[in-house]
This record gives structure tokens, C-alpha cells and sequence, in this order.
């Protein structure tokens, strides 16, 4: 049976970003995380949601900056 649901990378919502980032990795995100992030200047679609690839380049902007 195909998956009814099908997620588009390119809008997220913060719950969603953190379940795939969480599963991704060895630790756990949480959309609180994220969303101090997005204060800190990540990328946000106009409509609230995240594309995940804009946000993994901000974070690894923000890495090689000393974050």
C-alpha cells in the first residue's frame, strides 16, 4: 500500500523537520530548537514552514562561523 502522506522536503513544518533531522542523526531535535534557530536568522518559507535544505546550509553556514 503506497504511503497516503507524502512529505515535501521543500516545506516542512517545524514538527516534521525535527522527527527527519532527529531520525537522520544520533540525537534528538526538537521543533523548540529549531525555532530558536529560525530566531537566529535560518530560513523560513513565507508560509511558516522549512525547506530542509536551505536550513542544513544555514546550520552549516553557521558552524563555520563559531556558532
Amino acid at each position: 500500500m503506497p504511503d497516503e502522506r507524502r512529505i515535501n522536503p521543500q516545506r516542512l513544518t517545524l514538527a516534521e523537520l525535527a522527527r527527519a533531522l532527529s531520525n537522520a542523526g544520533s540525537r534528538l531535535i526538537t521543533p523548540e530548537q529549531i525555532e530558536a534557530d529560525l530566531a537566529a536568522g535560518a530560513p523560513r518559507n513565507a508560509d511558516g514552514t522549512v525547506n530542509i535544505l536551505f536550513y542544513i546550509a544555514w546550520l552549516a553556514r553557521e558552524s563555520g562561523n563559531g556558532r
